[in-house]
């Protein structure tokens, strides 16, 4: 959805209560997710269709504990990426098929770029960063972050 598209979007504490109550627990059904806003079932989905084609909702799934599918070892690494289109656009291209990056981010600065990255330990690790990290196109210097505990998780983001 482009941005110019969602600063249009206008929403109500009623869109907002939806939203809150979603991202807390995106398999509600439609009945139960009307009755927490205080609304009747068939407003409440007109409501959540709305916001999906405004595309303020952009998609639902669930949230997987990495180590339950062996990718308990996470890793932020800040990554410099040579400062010319071709190389940005080659490296975040390659990104976009590396399974082992399960968040990226360019940055205003440096480092240039921040990945998360989940595998199964640090030998894992090693192997991801010596074969495949390094080797992205671009890649001029990365510094690797080890997660000890996760303090906060995601929660969505605050719709106030």
């Amino acid at each position: 959805m482009h941005a110019a598209v969602l600063e249009n979007v206008i929403m109500d504490a009623i869109d907002r209560r939806i939203l809150r109550e979603l991202q807390a627990d995106g398999r509600l059904t439609n009945q139960e997710l009307a009755q927490r806003v205080g609304l009747t079932p068939s407003p409440c989905l007109r409501r959540v269709r709305q916001l999906e084609d405004d595309g303020v909702i952009r998609s639902y799934r669930a949230v997987v504990e990495p180590a339950a599918v062996g990718r308990g070892f996470e890793v932020f690494a800040s990554v410099e990426v040579r400062r010319d289109r071709d190389s940005v656009a080659a490296f975040e291209a390659q990104l976009q098929s590396t399974p082992d990056v399960v968040e990226a981010y360019r940055l205003y600065g440096a480092p240039g770029c921040l990945l998360r990255i989940a595998v199964a330990d640090s030998e894992a690790y090693e192997r991801f960063w010596t074969e495949k990290l390094i080797a992205l196109p671009g890649v001029s210097d990365v510094n690797s972050q080890m997660i000890m505990k996760r303090i906060k998780a995601p929660q969505g983001v605050p719709v106030d």
